[in-house]
């Protein structure tokens, strides 16, 4: 049987005929400009746990592909992947790969901490003494593996031997194959402990089912989904982060800065809580915003401010994706332009991807979203029409995150961009982002 990781793990379909012309084949005798994206798994707390990687669109228009194809996709993932482990840090990545590529060297390369293998069972893998030794090799250098339910394949039992997670696919299975897919990874007959894992969740009735179920990661289109047309679950106080945002922006006193916000003292010590957070990383606590604003400056707390508009309590999983979009992009902005831009202009590339979600943020159009908000001429320029100096790379970081809906190689080359710098800089901004959040009350 042929099968498809990226139907799995929610590529889109795409409509092409069987018979269509199909994109050159990928792999070391083919370079190509190879981009990954990122989806986010959920925990039962409703917050990220961690992402499936994979490539953005080079696979877009294929079917079930043939095992030597789907070799040649998965050494391209884990050829772009490996360009940028040194950007990984605390980041926990899934990625969905034949059991036909584990013996792929470039998963030694992996950082062993961080990677989880997602396998599908091929049809080829019939040695099972060999994939053993395989998955033993690979498991004692710390690599984690999942499995993915497929309990006719000869090979499903010995892969769950050194398996920590199991997932299914809950878009084809019924209802009580998933109880019966839980109820038998929790056995007392499993020879070790597993984490279930639930792919392609479309609706409220399947997470529900899920939950129930007592699986621990959650993924699907279901999760990026508004949950309504209500305002979401935010930080109260975004009003007053706005007014303080524009005064650091404007040629107001500090004086005139530091008193609005001592007006009130739970937004005050939220701000220096996070200012003080390793987040920030700044070398000596603060003990006053009047302190903050002589060793920060204006334009780094207003850097912090807009981050802290986007901060969240009881959010939902829409909430999360907004959030951690919004970081990304910022931090994207900001390592993709070091080597273009100036350094003084760090901050207003990050504000230039924060802000590009603020219509979401706040739910009205972009236009009166920013007639609220005081921005430097290049970074309004770059949200209003992706123009001006910052306009091509914003459409380069929201290509990123748009899953092949973008022409993403082509918008790269107009911004002076390789696929290695923008794969380098959206792990290190999902790590960056990741990091920043988990300092947030919740």
């Amino acid at each position: 049987m042929a099968f498809n990781l990226g139907k799995l793990f929610g590529k889109k379909e795409s409509g092409v005929a069987p018979d269509a012309p199909r994109p050159p084949e990928y792999g070391p005798d083919h370079p190509v400009q190879a981009f990954v994206r990122r989806d986010a798994l959920f925990d039962r707390e409703r917050k990220p746990a961690g992402h499936v990687f994979r490539l953005q669109h080079l696979d877009a228009g294929l079917g079930d592909a043939p095992t030597e194809r789907q070799l040649l996709l998965d050494d391209t993932l884990l050829r772009a992947l490996c360009a940028s482990t040194d950007t990984w840090g605390s980041l926990t990545a899934f990625l969905p790969l034949s059991s036909e590529s584990i013996h792929n060297p470039w998963l030694d390369q992996l950082p062993a901490t961080n990677a989880v293998i997602l396998l599908h069972l091929a049809p080829e893998t019939t040695d099972i003494a060999k994939f053993a030794a395989r998955l033993s090799e690979l498991h004692r250098t710390g690599l984690r593996f999942g499995v993915l339910r497929q309990p006719r394949h000869p090979a499903h039992a010995t892969a769950l031997l050194f398996a920590d997670f199991a997932a299914i696919d809950t878009k084809t299975a019924q209802g009580n194959e998933i109880r019966d897919f839980s109820i038998a990874m929790r056995s007392d007959e499993m020879r070790r402990p597993v984490e279930l894992v639930a792919a392609n969740i479309e609706s409220t009735d399947d997470l529900q089912l899920c939950v129930q179920s007592r699986f621990a990661l959650y993924h699907g289109p279901f999760f990026g989904r508004p949950r309504s047309a209500a305002l979401p679950r935010s930080d109260p106080n975004k009003l007053n982060l706005i007014h303080l945002y524009n005064l650091a922006q404007s040629d107001a006193e500090n004086s005139q800065l530091s008193t609005a916000l001592k007006q009130d003292p739970n937004l005050t010590y939220r701000i220096l809580r996070y200012l003080n957070s390793a987040a920030v990383g700044l070398s000596r606590p603060l003990a006053s915003i009047d302190q903050a604003l002589v060793l920060l400056g204006r334009q780094r707390l207003a850097r912090w401010i807009s981050i802290l508009l986007f901060s969240v309590r009881d959010a939902d999983f829409s909430e999360w994706l907004l959030v951690e979009s919004a970081l990304v992009r910022g931090r994207m902005m900001e390592l993709l332009g070091s080597g273009i831009f100036p350094a003084t202009e760090a901050d207003q590339l990050f504000l230039t991807g924060v802000f590009s979600r603020l219509d979401k943020l706040l739910r009205i159009p972009l236009s009166d979203a920013l007639s609220q908000i005081t921005l430097p001429a290049p970074v309004r320029e770059a949200l209003i029409d992706r123009s001006g100096r910052y306009g091509s790379l914003l459409s380069v970081v929201e290509a990123a995150e748009a899953s092949g809906e973008f022409p993403i190689e082509a918008l790269s080359k107009n911004a002076g961009l390789d696929s290695e710098a923008v794969n380098r800089a959206l792990i290190a901004a999902t790590t960056w982002a990741n990091d920043a959040t988990s300092e947030w009350e919740t």
